[in-house]
This record gives structure tokens, sequence and C-alpha cells, in this order.
């Protein structure tokens, strides 16, 4: 009975396993590609905050997605996040206030702030979207996020692009893991576990 069940076993999780290299792999390579093009809004997906003021990666992700908006990429902008711990403040109104000290007028900028997972943040992103009859979108976020959330706003109905925001390649450990990361993350996300 022992040796049928590690069989059973081997003969799902190795498949399965496969399948999460691969799909890691698809995700790697669509890291690095920007196909952005006229949409309807930019999206930001969040990131740390630090008693009101940007991380770097979230600062990086704003001035990019500034630099699409004023080549006039989209004439909207959805920064996103929620609190992380901080009772103050939530990283999509720090988002917001950084766009506005850059020159964003106030109304071209949307608040998503209680997203507190990917999903959550996509799926209210995307009910928001249907509200101001948007239905095309630009996500930045880093190159390894960009495939999940992209997949998520298709499934609601959107048309979305891809624009990492620029950041030196790197290669090690830590990066693959992002990648597997990321590959379980839209894998759990298909069988309806929202992480």
């Amino acid at each position: 009975m022992k040796k049928l069940a590690a069989i059973v076993v081997l003969a799902v999780s190795l498949p399965l396993a496969t399948y999460v290299v691969a799909l890691s792999k698809e995700i790697e390579s669509r890291s690095l590609i920007d196909d952005s093009e006229s949409s309807d809004v930019i999206v930001i997906l969040g990131a740390a905050e630090y008693n009101g003021r940007p991380s770097p990666v979230l600062k990086a992700r704003l001035d990019h997605a500034f630099s699409l908006y004023e080549r006039g990429l989209a004439p909207k902008l959805i920064t996103t996040g929620g609190a992380g711990g901080d009772p103050q403040f939530t990283e999509g109104q720090v988002g917001r206030d950084y766009l506005v000290r850059l020159g964003v007028p106030s109304e071209d900028i949307v608040v998503e702030e209680e997203g507190d997972s990917t999903v959550h943040t996509v799926v209210a992103v995307s009910e928001i979207m249907r509200r101001m009859g948007l239905s095309s979108a630009i996500v930045v976020s880093d190159g390894y996020h960009i495939f999940r959330v992209q997949k998520i706003l298709e499934h609601e109905g959107m048309k979305v692009r891809g624009s990492p925001r620029p950041t030196a390649p790197q290669s090690g450990v830590r990066e693959r893991w992002l990648y597997v990361r990321q590959a379980v993350g839209y894998l759990l996300w298909r069988v309806g576990i929202n992480i």
C-alpha cells in the first residue's frame, strides 16, 4: 500500500513540478517585455511605503508610470495598495501623493487602497475600471509580477499590456524564487485560492 501511495504522489507531483518550472521560465522571459501602448489607464501595483514616503521599489514604479503618462499613453492612473501594517498611510495614497507632487492633476488619479493581496487588489482595480467605463490598461510593476496581474485582469475582461519598471537584470536563487513564487500564485488563483 505504501508503495502504491508513493507512486501516486510521484505521478502527481512530478508533472506539477515540471509545469511550475516551465511556467516560471515563461514568466521570466516575459518579465522584461514592455508592450505598452495607448490605453485607458495605467495601473501601478503598490509596494512598501515608509511613513508616507514611497520605498525605492514603489518610487521606481511610480516614476516609470509617470513617464508613460507624460508620453500620453493613458489619461488616467490607478495607484494601488493597502495599509500593509501602517495605520496612517496606504501604499495607494502614498503613490497618489507622490504623483501629484510630480505634477499629475489629482483628478487624473484614482486610488485603490483596500487590497491586501495581488488578487484582491487586481479584482478591485477591475471593478473600478468597469465603473469608470475603462477597458484597457497598462500594468506597471516589477517584471516578475506582471504576468499574474495581466492574467487576472484579462480574466476580468480587460485588455492588458505590461510595462515593467526599469531594473538591472539579475540572476540568482532569489530572482529564480520570485518567478517560481509567481507561477505558484498563478496556479493557486486558477484553482480558486487567492493570495
